[in-house]
């Protein structure tokens, strides 16, 4: 019987959830008549259809059609699985090549065709929906009303038209924000910088835009940009639109911002929704003139410097992104002389944490404990334990499940040949029919779980000891040599999950606590082992003819935690 897969998508939260049900409904009964047996069926919802690369629904049918988990996919329209002409043949030749035929109740049986027209069709509806989008935003704001989101200083003004229909974009002023505001600037504008600005709302208790802490760069963003308290034309009654578009990175799926030319901007009056006066506005504009004025040539001086720095292509910090501060929980991040620091302390002060550590031996004491821990006594011979007990555990499962399975085979076979004797014999009832095909659908469910399920796991190696001890040499070997670091710190940044720094008792002192699971770095030689295997043959790559070694890879491990 041919195995189908269901994929169904909504757009965003605007419509109704309801919809995922409706279109696995339409598609179900269209299983149904064909005859074909579902075996999955995945979602996503309330997520554009521009982009396949963010939908965890789309990349787990991936995986599973690689697998060989169905033959057919079964989606409502192909724009539902993607309105992007790019991802759309992308996913048509991977499916293609894992030998799974993708059909949609409003194309059939899609071919290349379809890809070309559809996807053609599908990336124009997009094209034509932005611009109507545009120039419905622009038409409001050309009215006085907001085109985006809310601007720190206003309220929404939520109010029906005459006909009932609800307005939107208009605005009102929060006082008590509004006189944040002002605050904002007559502080800048007396000369203190953004960052004692920010700290200065912080310890008063006020709320940031994003309501929590202010930061400098809420304060100062950028001005060419028009991001930022200081460069918000609307404190002083001038609604600017259209200054940014945004383009959809195909790499990544994510849009970026780029400044669109200054002609292209749509500048509308709004004098009832000015919070500022002119004088100022001006004096934080003079103010920001001097301050680039007085860096100009500090730039200058520097920029040979920095090219010279940018030729050496430094090496990304090992752990960027995931040392965090003990006492607040907010994150390190490098500063100057190359050093991690507390952001909340630097940046806010609402952390008393002020102990900083050098980028270098942060990654000292990281990789020097992984390497201790990952190759004391102790540590190998909970992963030759923790290895065999999945081992049996998963075999043990597997085998009770088989068993179970094929008696419970045996007794339908066994009924159906009861019935079909009954029905030769003229002696079945009306029922009969109903009774054989229920019985049938039950042999079809447990043959497919038969046949799906997976091999027998290959027996512990006798030599694994030294086969964990070789591959966590092999790592650390790795990340010493500049040709093989990048990828090897790849693996490392899965296998940390955080970094956690305190202060210590001595002055000074800084105590780092490590949190992750060891499988990754594992997994990752593995991988390297297997690609490797033809070129350069490791003694340690396998375990022995046709037999791959995964000493605590996956389940292994649970995280751990331990002090550096």
């Amino acid at each position: 019987m041919t195995r189908v897969a269901l994929y169904a998508r909504y757009s965003d939260d605007k419509q109704s959830p309801a919809s995922i049900e409706d279109q696995f409904l339409i598609c179900r009964e269209q299983a149904k008549r064909e005859g074909w047996r579902i075996v999955s069926s995945y979602k996503d919802a309330a997520i554009s259809g521009a982009s396949v690369i963010l939908r965890p629904g789309i990349q787990a049918l991936l995986q599973d059609a690689q697998m060989g988990r169905f033959d057919v996919l079964l989606a409502e329209a192909l724009d539902r699985v993607s309105r992007d002409q790019a991802d759309v043949a992308t996913l048509y030749k991977n499916l293609q090549f894992a030998g799974v035929k993708i059909v949609t109740l409003a194309e059939g049986e899609v071919s290349e065709l379809h890809v070309g027209l559809k996807g053609t069709m599908n990336a124009l509806f997009l094209k034509d929906l932005a611009k109507k989008t545009h120039r419905g935003l622009r038409g409001r704001v050309e009215k006085g009303k907001s085109g985006g989101g809310l601007c720190y200083g206003y309220d929404i003004v939520r109010r029906f038209s005459s006909e009932g229909e609800a307005v939107h974009g208009e605005r009102t002023i929060n006082d008590a924000e509004a006189e944040v505001v002002r605050q904002v600037f007559r502080q800048f504008a007396s000369g203190l910088s953004p960052h004692a600005v920010a700290c200065r709302l912080n310890e008063a208790g006020i709320a940031a835009p994003t309501g929590k802490l202010w930061t400098s760069t809420t304060i100062r963003g950028h001005s060419k940009r028009g991001t930022g308290l200081i460069n918000n034309e609307l404190y002083i009654g001038k609604l600017v639109w259209n200054r940014l578009r945004y383009i959809k990175n195909p790499q990544t799926g994510k849009r970026v911002s780029r400044i669109n030319p200054q002609a292209e901007w749509i500048v509308t009056e709004v004098p009832h929704l000015r919070i500022l006066d002119d004088e100022l506005w001006q004096a934080a504009k003079a103010r920001q003139e001097d301050i680039a004025i007085q860096y100009a040539g500090v730039i200058e001086a520097t920029r040979s410097a920095h090219n010279a720095m940018n030729r050496t292509h430094r090496p990304r910090s090992l752990l960027s992104g995931l040392v965090y501060c003990g006492c607040c929980g907010g994150s390190y991040t490098l500063r100057g002389q190359g050093r991690f620091a507390c952001s909340n302390h630097i940046d806010t002060r609402s952390c008393s944490n002020g102990h900083s550590i050098a980028r270098e031996k942060l990654e000292a004491r990281v990789l020097d404990g992984l390497r201790d821990r990952l190759m004391s006594a102790e540590v190998a011979a909970e992963a030759i334990r923790t290895c065999v007990e999945e081992t049996n555990r998963f075999n043990r499962q597997r085998r009770a499940t088989d068993i179970a399975d094929r008696a419970e085979l045996d007794k339908v076979l066994k009924a159906i040949k009861g019935l079909v004797t009954l029905a030769t014999e003229g002696k079945g009832t009306r029922s009969l029919v109903d009774q054989l095909l229920e019985l049938e659908a039950q042999e079809d469910a447990i043959r497919a779980r038969l046949a799906a399920a997976p091999a027998d796991v290959p027996d512990i190696h006798p030599n694994i000891s030294e086969i964990y001890r070789r591959k966590v040499v092999r790592f650390a070997e790795a990340l010493a040599h500049p040709e093989e670091r990048q990828e090897a710190a790849d693996a490392l940044r899965a296998l940390i999950e955080r970094i956690v720094l305190t202060p210590g008792d001595k002055r000074g002192e800084v105590n780092a606590m490590l949190h992750g699971e060891f499988g990754t770095i594992l997994e990752w030689l593995e991988r390297r082992n297997s690609a490797n295997a033809d070129s350069a043959p490791d003694a340690f790559a396998s375990g022995g003819p046709g037999m791959s070694v995964s000493v605590v890879a996956g389940t292994g491990f649970e995280p751990v935690t331990f002090r550096l």
